[in-house]
């Protein structure tokens, strides 16, 4: 086993080990920290696939953007208004079976493909400008639904957090 293998697997089960821990936590902190290594570990995989620029945008976007909003945004609403975090395991059992469905079929798949590997493979030479181009010219509409996707998941979870208790 090569050192880029054994780099590949501490990234892929520190990923798996932060994801599980952020879905199977009961304190929010704690999942919100777990979830800094999961973005970490995300971010090696793409230097590993040699993604520098999905990489760079995992860390500045995610770690430095999202996860430090987050994490404020938890630590400041519990110690103000005392929010209760509901982390119930309501639909555990079909989450489960369509886990393990959606697992079969991917392993079912891992075994019936037939890898074969080049030697040499050539890519499209690009820059950095044509990507800029491309983004903001031509998918300039799904880029745009994109953000406005994400703002709407904000604005559901501070609905959601702000939420009155039924007495």
């Amino acid at each position: 086993m090569d050192l880029f293998t054994i780099i590949f697997y501490a990234f892929a089960l520190l990923a798996l080990g932060a994801g599980s821990v952020v879905v199977f936590s009961k304190n929010i902190v704690h999942a919100a920290f777990a979830l800094l290594f999961a973005f970490f570990a995300v971010a090696g995989l793409y230097v590993l696939l040699m993604a520098d620029f999905l990489a760079i945008t995992q860390l500045l976007i995610y770690v430095g953007g999202i996860l430090v909003l987050v994490i404020f945004g938890v630590m400041l609403t519990n110690t103000v208004i005392s929010v209760d975090v509901k982390t119930g395991t309501v639909q555990s059992m079909p989450a489960v079976l369509l886990s393990a469905a959606l697992a079969g079929m991917l392993v079912g798949m891992f075994w019936s493909t037939d890898w074969k590997v080049t030697t040499q493979q050539t890519l499209p030479e690009a820059t950095g400008n044509e990507l800029g181009t491309m983004l903001l010219t031509s998918y300039v509409l799904p880029f745009e639904i994109a953000s406005v996707v994400l703002l709407v998941a904000l604005v559901g979870a501070a609905m959601i957090a702000r939420r009155e208790k039924k007495a």
